[in-house]
């Protein structure tokens, strides 16, 4: 009885959005990849699909407050995992993120998402006061920075960045005094030139380029300039599948990853983008829905860090197709080819069944 309670109780209208949203991805992987060499990524994509659902199971099984009880184990494995990805991880084009196990590469900063998520969610719920002192901001600041610093050094600045959503959001909600968002401001301002030096040289040039991509049109700018090119390409209906001129030519790059958004609004065109975009929306609102639904602080702290996550994923990714955001190989989450990422998803997306399920709970 136990058991079909729980079958019953979970947010069926947010797999069903998931996993349409997967299915127009797969869709899309397919279309852009015809007669490439990557032309089995489309049936790769549909097996990390399934097994990302077997990980969504998992986590929904596993109360989130035992996973928060065993924050400090989790994130001490979190940050040796990445320390060890920089000492011995796979170097591909120049950077080390990726490691093997048992035959497939994984990306464990992806998955170092879910235990920020948790890091954050236990601390702001523990607070015993109605706002955040400076020193929890300073202490939220470095269990966040310590993590993303490791990551940016592999180099990945990417998804460096995605983890501060995570804390931004907690804090927020928790309540933080504007002067001291003031004062991190303008710290983060001031230390600005010494983040610029410590970035790699392509990474100087993206920025670069991302405020004139046609001061290099065939360098760095080449991506913004066809991505752009795609997306307009598209029209109002799109040119179709497998019909898509700027992605079936091949002059438009990582049509199956990074820039899947540009492939996806060229062959689908306006009425296509509102759909998948809508889509990201109703995700987002059930994500908070379940928020709202929380048994406790921590619960709804959890599903807001998720949601926070995804929403940032899917406006820089958007805003970078179009040249509106910096090229910086963030995916679009269940639609960019790719295991790790859709692992995480969906991972993430178990977090949030879980709170479901325990709302229940007295």
């Amino acid at each position: 009885m136990a058991r079909y309670r729980s079958y019953r109780d979970l947010d069926w209208p947010l797999l069903l959005i998931t996993l349409v949203i997967c299915g127009l991805g797969v869709l899309q992987i397919y279309s852009a990849t015809r007669d490439t060499r990557w032309e089995d990524a489309w049936w790769k994509q549909l097996i990390w699909i399934g097994v990302a659902l077997g990980l969504m199971w998992v986590v929904t099984s596993i109360d989130y407050h035992t996973l928060l009880g065993q924050i400090p184990l989790l994130y001490t494995l979190s940050v040796t995992a990445l320390v060890g990805v920089l000492l011995a991880g796979r170097l591909v084009f120049g950077s080390r993120r990726w490691i093997k196990v048992l035959g497939v590469n994984l990306q464990v900063s992806e998955f170092v998402k879910l235990v920020i998520i948790l890091v954050v969610a236990r601390y702001v719920s523990e607070l015993r006061s109605d706002e955040i002192k400076p020193r929890d901001l300073l202490k939220l600041g470095g269990l966040v920075g310590l993590p993303a610093m490791l990551v940016i050094s592999q180099p990945d600045l990417g998804t460096g960045l995605t983890y501060l959503p995570i804390l931004a959001v907690g804090i927020l909600i928790a309540g933080v005094q504007w002067r001291y968002l003031a004062i991190v401001a303008l710290v983060g301002t001031l230390t600005l030139p010494v983040g610029w030096y410590l970035l790699k040289d392509y990474q100087r040039q993206r920025l670069v380029t991302f405020l004139d991509p046609s001061g290099d049109p065939r360098g760095a700018g080449y991506q913004v300039i066809q991505s752009k090119i795609a997306v307009g390409d598209g029209g109002v209906w799109g040119r179709g599948v497998t019909r898509g001129t700027q992605t079936q030519l091949r002059f438009l790059p990582a049509t199956h990853t990074d820039l899947i958004f540009s492939s996806f609004a060229e062959e689908h065109g306006f009425v296509g983008v509102v759909v998948v975009l809508s889509l990201y929306f109703l995700l987002l609102m059930q994500i908070v829905q379940n928020a709202q639904m929380a048994p406790d602080r921590a619960g709804m702290y959890v599903c807001m860090g998720v949601a926070a996550l995804l929403l940032f994923h899917v406006l820089v990714n958007v805003g970078m197709v179009v040249g509106r955001m910096p090229v910086t190989g963030i995916p679009l989450p269940l639609m960019s080819s790719g295991g790790s990422n859709m692992f995480s998803v969906f991972m993430m997306l178990g977090l949030v069944n879980n709170v479901r399920l325990r709302r229940f709970v007295s």
